[in-house]
């Protein structure tokens, strides 16, 4: 059987001329309605309007026009067994459907549209005509994204007809992009904005940046499978958000270096370290194991960054992951050439870099192009058995320390405060309970995820040495007794950022003022769990 007839009905019109006019160069009738009907016809490609088709005419201003028998008749039924149906409604059968949506996600992302904007962009007919053709996908091919006309031209163009497995895959689509679609809906419906349309006070706790909707539904998209989870003996798949930002690690190109695709634990730890490496404008680098931070360093090129952040901890930074948040120059590329690392990312790397990277067995490279800021705002998610825990994303951290409160009797000088700042950012990226000691624009030691925070102090101090003398810490709790800056206060630190909010601050406060260090209170915390 070939195609007879298509139905097009698409808000989004890429590729569209190109593909109905193939298709009626196979002699496949065109039915349509809209504005679709006025494109296609204004580029002299015959149409059918649906109007036509039905007999009845568009009412109530577009909002009832393909809501019609022999619109939906004719992509549901069954060829041998609803002939007599079909003919007795006077409809035909429609065997392409070429559908997508009102873009009610776009308008929603506009915070001025209107409720009522809202609510005249949430499309029936459309869902209604993708969930029919998917539904009968054994005889109907429906189309709902414009990256798949090319795939479907092809099958045309070699059998006359949509091949029995796409026509499944691309019906697992389509319920896939209706799912999203009453998502979106639900979770507006049920978000602050309605709330506001209807002067109501909210019901529901929320986050201060990111109203938090009743009814979440999370549509995600499989991007490959990975050869295990985070142990050999778990599956594991990467999974990508619908509409995940430009610089996010889902948008990541990977640049084919190395043998070994990325694997879960790969994933994790660049994204921490992405995450990371945003905090800062000069060049920086970070490198992290186990998704903490080992290594942070900004200096005035990107090669002296990367150097300093392997130094900082040279043992752990051995087998790491790396990110930096300037192109790879070919200077760079030769000091990360220097050690084995799993993966380096950042915004591009040049020809020569990737010339000198590409040769390393097994390290992956991936490129992000667009680079998101420090602040930018989105949701995240922790799975529970049996739930989610959502949240804002921890978007803050910028000028902190300086706002902060000086609590001490000696103010730091202008250099610990400098390294307060840095050290502070860094902090935020740190498993709790996390200590980070800098000098400078470089961490010397860092102390993670620990349960008591004095024993994280220690660690860090271990790990810093000789070098913790003269540099500065910074907590991203409260020091619930005197004891983590007793310890610090024996390795030689000078000065100290920390939230605050301790029954036991005065204590504190007065143990640094014993020893001579200087502390300020930001009264912010940065727990990572």
């Amino acid at each position: 059987m070939t195609i007879r007839a298509a139905l097009l009905s698409v808000s989004d019109k890429t590729g569209l001329l190109r593909f109905a006019s193939v298709l009626r160069e196979r002699g496949i009738t065109i039915l349509s309605s809209g504005g679709t009907a006025k494109a296609l016809a204004a580029d002299g490609i015959p149409v059918v309007t649906v109007e036509d088709y039905t007999g009845s005419p568009e009412v109530m201003g577009g909002r009832v026009k393909t809501l019609h028998p022999r619109v939906h008749g004719g992509i549901l039924a069954r060829e041998g067994t609803d002939d007599g149906d079909l003919a007795r409604i006077g409809g035909r059968f429609i065997d392409l459907v070429v559908v997508n949506l009102y873009p009610f996600e776009k308008v929603a992302s506009n915070p001025k549209a209107s409720f009522d904007e809202l609510i005249e962009n949430i499309d029936i007919g459309g869902p209604s005509m993708v969930r029919s053709a998917a539904k009968n996908h054994a005889r109907v091919a429906i189309v709902c994204d414009p990256s798949d006309y090319e795939r479907v031209l092809y099958d045309i163009e070699k059998t006359g007809n949509v091949s029995p497995g796409l026509r499944r895959e691309l019906a697992a689509k389509a319920f896939a992009h209706t799912a999203a679609y009453d998502a979106e809906i639900s979770g507006v419906l049920s978000g602050p904005r309605a709330l506001e349309a209807d002067n109501a006070a909210p019901s529901i706790p929320s986050a201060p940046s990111i109203p938090l909707s009743r009814y979440l539904t999370l549509p995600f998209e499989r991007a490959y499978g990975l050869r295990y989870g985070e142990n050999p003996h778990q599956s594991g798949a990467f999974y990508i958000e619908r509409g995940a930002p430009a610089g996010s690690i889902s948008c990541a190109e990977s640049l084919g270096a190395g043998g070994k695709e990325l694997s879960f634990n790969n994933l994790v730890d660049a994204d921490a370290a992405l995450d990371a490496v945003r905090e800062f404008d000069r060049p920086a680098a970070v490198v992290v194991k186990h998704t903490n931070p080992c290594g942070v360093a900004v200096r005035a090129t990107l090669a002296d960054a990367y150097r300093a952040a392997r130094e900082a901890d040279a043992i752990s930074a051995f087998g790491g992951i790396v990110a930096l948040n300037r192109e790879v120059d070919e200077k760079t590329a030769k000091v990360l050439a220097e050690t084995f690392l799993e993966c380096v990312i950042a915004p591009s790397f040049s020809g020569a870099a990737l010339e000198m990277l590409r040769a390393k067995k097994n390290l992956r490279l991936l490129a992000t192009g667009a680079w998101l800021p420090p602040d930018y705002q989105a949701t995240t998610y922790k799975r529970v058995s049996g739930g989610l825990v959502v949240q804002a994303r921890d978007a803050t951290a910028d000028g902190e320390v300086q706002k902060g409160k000086l609590v001490t009797k000696r103010a730091p000088t202008q250099g610990e405060l400098a390294a307060l700042e840095f050290s502070w950012r860094v902090a935020k990226h740190v498993k709790s309970n996390a200590i980070v000691l800098a000098k400078g624009e470089c961490t010397v030691g860092v102390g993670a995820g620990q349960m008591s925070r004095v024993v994280s102090v220690q660690i860090a101090c271990e790990k810093a040495g000789s070098a913790a003398k003269g540099s500065v810490l910074s907590s991203d709790a409260f020091f619930p007794f005197p004891d983590g800056i007793e310890t610090a206060a024996r390795h030689g630190i000078v000065a100290v950022a920390q939230p605050g909010g301790s029954v036991k601050d005065a204590d504190v406060i007065a143990a640094a003022d014993r020893l001579g260090m200087a502390m300020i209170f930001t009264g912010v915390r940065h727990f990572r769990h």
